[in-house]
């Protein structure tokens, strides 16, 4: 596949959860938010991925959580049905099956550590358990342990639902070196928002992406200017998005405390986060509007 048609879209929204101000879940304001980021830019959703505070929401919230949005928006969506334990992902993962989504983005065990040997053993036993299009989310820093190039090549070569890695590893050379690999048709896409314009230049089709809840339409230009072969003017409007990258997480405010910020200043119901991560630092939404104010 090409940038062009990559199979879930170029720009694809983490998504937060809303939560209203007691900390429930808030249905409406989901819908409402999935609506509001197809309108603004987004191909696609991820629901209850880390932005998702995936760690802090029940199995029945998440099943709650993507037939609202399924029922809100028609475009493709990925469910969060990763863990650091293969049999609850493989659990989730089965459950996926039956919430109308098209695909699972499975992150590798966190905290754990697994060898590589257990990382295969992990990947295929969930790609095993669904015939749902499999989503590998490889993030070392957050994980602890990168899934290595040959895994990945064993499992993209050998497992016929793993069509996809979500690589925030931050290594664009490494990228091109498995991407120069692994199937034609498998694809990747940048995990890193600040990254996404060099790994496009290696053959990524496109983003999961965190600034797109504010910046989504900017994003898919910027993409969509690489894909026509002018780098100059993908880079200038990169330049553009730089701020918006900086600000989404940090150690003050780590994501996604900066993009629920951004979006209640933008008016959008969405609450805070759940403790541990929340409530949100006083001077986060000045800041937000200060960054809203230079995209524009």
């Amino acid at each position: 596949m090409t940038i062009d048609a990559p199979r879930f879209g170029r720009v694809l929204t983490a998504m937060i959860t809303p939560f209203d101000e007691s900390g429930a879940l808030d249905l409406d304001a989901a819908a409402n938010l999935a609506a509001w980021l197809v309108e603004n830019g987004s191909d696609g959703l991820v629901l209850a991925g880390t932005t998702g505070e995936s760690p802090v929401l029940s199995d029945s919230e998440e099943v709650a959580l993507t037939k609202a949005v399924r029922a809100a928006v028609k475009v493709p969506l990925l469910l969060g049905t990763g863990s650091n334990d293969t049999a609850y992902a493989v659990e989730a993962t089965r459950r996926a099956e039956g919430l109308g989504v098209e695909g699972v983005l499975v992150v590798s065990p966190y905290y754990n550590r697994p060898p590589q040997s257990g990382l295969d053993h992990y990947y295929r036993s969930v790609a095993a358990a669904t015939p749902l299009p499999v989503v590998v989310y490889d993030i070392p820093a957050r994980t602890g342990r990168k899934v290595n190039t040959a895994t990945m090549l064993r499992l993209a070569h050998e497992v016929p639902n793993i069509v996809a890695l979500k690589d925030a590893a931050g290594n664009p050379a490494e990228t091109a070196r498995f991407l120069r690999d692994a199937p034609d048709d498998f694809e990747v896409y940048s995990g890193d928002d600040a990254l996404t314009l060099p790994l496009l230049s290696v053959g990524a089709v496109g983003v999961i992406s965190v600034a797109s809840h504010w910046a989504g339409r900017q994003i898919g230009d910027m993409i969509a200017t690489f894909a026509k072969g002018d780098i100059a003017e993908a880079a200038r409007l990169n330049q553009g998005l730089i701020e918006s990258y900086e600000f989404e997480s940090g150690d003050e405010a780590p994501n996604p405390l900066p993009s629920k910020a951004i979006l209640r200043v933008l008016g959008l119901k969405v609450g805070q986060c759940r403790p541990p991560l929340g409530p949100a630092p006083e001077w986060l939404e000045p800041r937000a509007r200060e960054v809203l104010a230079g995209l524009s």
